[in-house]
């Protein structure tokens, strides 16, 4: 019986390469061949601390050629094998009040935090059949309700690849911020997530962007200036309200996109006091358990919206990947070159670390 090799997360920083059943192929389902899979801060963060015990093929940042598919499938979603796709996550049931409307990412189906049978990619068990729910491994499971996208022709997979940090800069700064002509921007965290909302706030039209970071980001800092940033600011150098009150001539900006990881309460503050006097956008997606002190009075004198993030493919998928200097240099990718590794027990693995904690991707 032929086999599908696969890296499984066994335990906190556990991998093993573990082989699979090629499975059968029904009428209405496809194969996926994996050519490039994205690694995020959140894979980094479960990966060090997994949510549960089960082995889970991590990837879910999914790039691959159709191998195969069932008729039905073909007929229903258009793909044929040889197509270039990328896979959207989510695995929605297609029937209940969110599919219907179309925010498919809100379905319990694919709820893996409460629904222990949810099907969501580089989340759900190993130990589920078909078992190839990850792309760290060299073929992935599409059923039929599986979300895929076509990479246009002539995106390579690698940068195709950028596709969801690229569709978080316009779900969060466009959708969730309302980053538009003329807005003033301040983007927190120079990480993949940071520069991916610099990239599309220029593109938007944004009329001053201020990027913040730390020391260690000197580098990435320098990347948002040549993506569009006009101002960057060292944080650890210098008092970044009081820089960014310099630069706005004491009104403040429009909107606040904090794409810190593990800040703690720190961004959010000073984006609630860096935004102008009234009316203005915080889009935040920290995880704290709590938030002591929150300062709800100043939020509700300022008339702030605060909005959270979530991940989101659609948006991107819908206006094609964008070409820019924001390239696989922010982006780690597993993916097998020539003949792949060996079933051959665990590992260690060092995966890329989040240093600039700015590139986590919600889920």
């Amino acid at each position: 019986m032929e086999k599908v090799l696969a890296a499984v997360r066994t335990g906190p920083s556990r991998t093993e390469m573990r082989e699979f059943p090629m499975p059968d192929i029904p009428e209405d389902s496809a194969l996926l061949r994996m050519e490039v899979a994205g690694i995020c801060g959140t894979d980094v963060k479960l990966y060090k601390t997994p949510p549960s015990s089960t082995p889970v093929i991590m990837g879910h940042e999914n790039i691959g050629t159709i191998a195969r598919a069932g008729r039905e499938f073909t007929r229903r979603k258009g793909f044929k094998e040889g197509d270039l796709v990328f896979v959207e996550h989510y695995v929605m049931c297609g029937k209940c009040e969110w599919c219907h409307l179309g925010e498919y990412r809100h379905c319990e189906n694919t709820d893996w935090r409460h629904n222990p049978d949810a099907i969501r990619y580089g989340y759900t068990s190993a130990e589920k059949a078909p078992h190839l729910w990850g792309g760290f491994a060299q073929y992935v499971y599409l059923p039929w309700n599986a979300v895929v996208h076509r990479v246009p022709k002539g995106v390579t997979p690698e940068l195709a690849g950028l596709v969801t940090p690229m569709a978080n800069g316009v779900e969060w700064s466009l959708f969730d911020g309302g980053v538009g002509y003329d807005s003033s921007v301040l983007i927190q965290g120079p990480g993949q997530q940071g520069l991916s909302q610099t990239v599309i706030c220029k593109q938007a039209g944004a009329s001053l962007i201020i990027v913040t970071g730390t020391s260690r980001d000197r580098a990435r800092m320098q990347v948002a200036k040549d993506l569009g940033a006009d101002h960057v600011i060292d944080v650890q150098k210098e008092d970044p309200l009081a820089r960014i009150n310099e630069i706005t001539g004491g009104k403040g900006v429009d909107v606040v996109l904090d794409c810190t990881a593990g800040a703690g309460a720190t961004p959010v503050l000073l984006g609630v006091d860096a935004l102008k006097r009234k009316g203005g956008t915080i889009v935040v997606q920290g995880e704290m358990a709590e938030f002591p002190a929150f300062p709800l009075g100043k939020v509700t004198v300022k008339f702030i919206t605060i909005s959270s993030s979530r991940s989101r493919a659609r948006a991107a998928t819908a206006t094609g990947p964008a070409s820019s200097p924001c390239s696989s240099s922010h982006r780690s990718a597993f993916r097998w070159r020539g003949s792949p590794p060996t079933a051959s027990g665990s590992r260690t693995w060092t995966w890329p670390s989040s240093r600039s904690a700015a590139t986590a991707c919600p889920t």
